[in-house]
């Protein structure tokens, strides 16, 4: 369990509260591997769900706050599906009461890339495929319950499942995976996927978490 007496590890933003412009935005499209920090309990095992984006993209390293920039559908509708109490607004940064109300339901974020960029495409299939494999590696020690990762496509090359679908995978088909972690993929709430709106995505969402207690 999350202390109530929570003090959050993770850096605040590094532009202090305030919107990145353009020359922010710009001067964080760069090799730096750990473009932000993950939202992770100090012990393991105490997640139920670990979401996992595909990479930063500029505007959430500007702010070192996951899915933070506006008009992402991730914080809509992970509230609409019940697993916040509120709606988060990451734009400027993520208040530390909101990362603690998170681990304490449970919940995780991390990404398969630490390099932010401009668009997911942007990766290349080595970045994807070595995120991919550090992932595996990292769950003897994260130990969560399921792995919901939010991108199909990338999802395809990192692990090299070209005939893979929305939802929940075979994890036989992935070397190294623990088999008592469940693995689901979910679509990449990023405004540009005009395939899923919010209702859709809350949908989702929904069906993963209700899937921990099957």
């Amino acid at each position: 369990m999350i202390e109530e007496n929570f003090i959050s590890s993770r850096r605040p933003s590094p532009l202090g509260g305030r919107k990145p412009t353009k020359g922010d935005l710009a001067e964080f499209a760069n090799d730096n591997p750990d473009a932000i920090d993950d939202v992770l309990p100090e012990r393991p095992g105490e997640l139920s769900m670990l979401i996992v984006g595909i990479n930063p993209g500029l505007w959430t390293a500007a702010v070192n706050a996951p899915f933070a920039r506006p008009g992402n559908r991730f914080w809509p509708s992970l509230h609409q599906a019940g697993l916040t109490d509120h709606l988060v607004d990451a734009s400027l940064g993520l208040a530390a009461e909101d990362e603690a109300a998170l681990l304490a339901r449970g919940i995780g974020i991390t990404n398969l890339v630490g390099r932010a960029t401009a668009r997911a495409d942007e990766l290349d299939k080595q970045e994807l495929r070595d995120g991919a494999a550090r992932l595996v590696r990292r769950l003897d020690v994260i130990r969560p319950r399921v792995v919901a990762v939010a991108g199909i496509t990338s999802f395809r090359i990192g692990y090299l499942q070209p005939k893979a679908h929305l939802g929940k995978q075979d994890t036989s088909l992935i070397d190294g995976w623990p088999e008592e972690i469940a693995l689901h993929v979910v679509p990449q709430p990023s405004g540009l996927n005009a395939h899923y709106q919010v209702p859709d995505l809350a949908r989702i969402w929904r069906g993963v978490w209700e899937s921990i207690k099957d």
